[in-house]
């Protein structure tokens, strides 16, 4: 088991950044958010290398979900 208060606060973040992503995605799938919300979440992130991870992190949710 892993204790997530011994991650640097960039790792923390990341974990965050995924779980929006899957959020998204999963409000994609059942029709309660649309594709803008994507956007929108990703126009908030102002660093460049955590914008991508979630960008990434969206594509990993959609093949995972089924979501086009």
């Amino acid at each position: 088991m892993h204790n997530l208060t011994l991650l640097s606060p960039a790792e923390k973040n990341r974990i965050e950044l995924d779980k929006q992503a899957a959020y998204i995605v999963w409000q994609l799938k059942n029709a309660k958010a649309g594709y803008e919300a994507i956007t929108t979440q990703a126009e908030s992130i102002t660093d460049d290398d955590e914008r991508d991870f979630f960008n990434h992190a969206i594509t990993k949710y959609k093949i995972k979900m089924g979501v086009r």
